[in-house]
């Protein structure tokens, strides 16, 4: 007699999922479109850059007041764009780091040899705001506030509401890496102030890697004329050049940003940010419960768990090998990610991309089935804290 598997990990045209922080699982439609060609300076493909430009800054509520200025590559070419271009020489930006993309926009402002001052917690612990006032009230250099909204390196949500509060009373700039949170996390520019906030294609709005973009305050943009450190990554420049033409400055990525319309059409069919977030929240929670009753145990509290990217500790069990578990899943069309942190040793799980409640069920049972062929019955005694760790 035949034992049923668990139902395999599969998107709408038979790839495994990607259960990671992006690239992630697309469409069947958003595939299909690449299937053409455009020329970079035909008016059908300026006509179609144009709509994409003009409907981003509404997922923000920031129509009227700013401005899109999409740049070639990946998320990382936006952040350093939008830092390298906000931040004038004589600039100093605080930079909230609780995970490694604080790091990341740590070291492009070294290398852009522009000054700042670093407020450092724990990957599993928000920025103090009681820390952040005291280094506004004492350093009166620093010019610009810099946060991440979701630290994919954990899968934190950073309080972005009070972090900008905070910005604009002490009469600073603030700068947001909105990769991982564009889309599915609220965020109102009529509420909190920002001069620019960088995200990408590949992430909520579920397009493909190759295009950031930067969604800026357009007084504060024009104030940047000549700040730039590169050709390529200078922002001004670049909208100038939209202003003028209507056309990238260099060649743009053409299938990928008619795969990011394409995106964005099914996003706003699906309720933009409000919708998109809904699937994604019910998703995690999907995952964080199931994987709880597994005996996994996940790293964050459920106040600060974004509902993008969920971190859980390695299991203790002497039997649990994660390559193992990695490619038993992958084998069975889930493909999830290593662990990122340095004060745990730990593994993720996306809950973002072309996924539904239905296929973290489907997870959850692949991932029964693999612990069952690892010689696992139950992780919940390897996973009991010590009676040390009860003291």
């Amino acid at each position: 007699m035949s034992v049923k598997r668990a139902r395999r990990g599969q998107s709408e045209t038979g790839d495994p999922l990607l259960l990671t922080p992006g690239p992630l699982t697309t469409s069947r439609r958003v595939k299909e479109v690449m299937l053409h060609d455009w020329g970079s300076r035909d008016a059908a493909f300026l006509d179609i850059n144009r709509r994409v430009l003009e409907r981003l800054p509404a997922i923000v509520n920031a129509a009227g007041t700013h401005v899109t200025v999409p740049m070639q590559g990946s998320g990382t070419f936006a952040v350093e764009a939008m830092l390298t271009t906000f931040v004038p020489p004589g600039g100093k930006v605080l930079v909230l780091i609780n995970g490694a993309y604080g790091h990341r926009a740590r070291r492009i402002l070294d290398l852009a040899r522009r000054s700042s001052v670093v407020h450092e917690t724990a990957e599993d612990r928000p920025p103090d705001l009681g820390t952040i006032e005291g280094l506004l009230d004492s350093d009166r250099s620093i010019s610009h506030v810099f946060a991440v909204h979701c630290e994919t390196t954990s899968g934190i949500l950073n309080p972005i509401a009070e972090i900008g509060a905070l910005a604009e009373r002490h009469g600073r700039r603030f700068l947001i890496d909105a990769m991982s949170a564009f889309g599915a996390l609220p965020l109102d520019a009529a509420r909190v102030r920002f001069d620019a906030l960088a995200a990408s294609s590949n992430k909520c709005i579920e397009g493909i890697p190759g295009l950031g973009f930067v969604i800026a305050r357009q007084d504060a943009l024009a104030e940047t004329r000549g700040r730039a450190t590169t050709l390529s990554l200078d922002l001004f420049d670049q909208w100038q050049g939209f202003v003028r033409t209507g056309q990238y400055r260099f060649t743009p990525p053409t299938h990928v940003i008619v795969a990011f319309h394409q995106a964005l059409e099914e996003f706003f069919a699906e309720g933009g940010q409000e919708g998109r977030g809904r699937r994604y929240a019910e998703n995690c929670l999907v995952l964080i419960e199931g994987m709880r009753e597994l005996g996994f145990k996940p790293l964050l509290p459920p106040a600060l768990q974004a509902p993008i990217i969920a971190t859980f500790h390695m299991p203790k069990h002497p039997k649990f090998r994660f390559s193992t578990f990695y490619e038993g899943l992958k084998d069975r069309g889930f493909v999830i990610y290593p662990g990122k942190l340095t004060v745990a040793d730990t593994f993720r799980i996306g809950s973002i991309g072309r996924l539904f409640p239905d296929d973290m069920r489907a997870l959850l049972a692949n991932v029964r089935e693999v612990l069952s062929e690892m010689g696992i019955a139950s992780l919940a005694a390897a996973n009991r804290p010590l009676d040390k760790d009860l003291t």
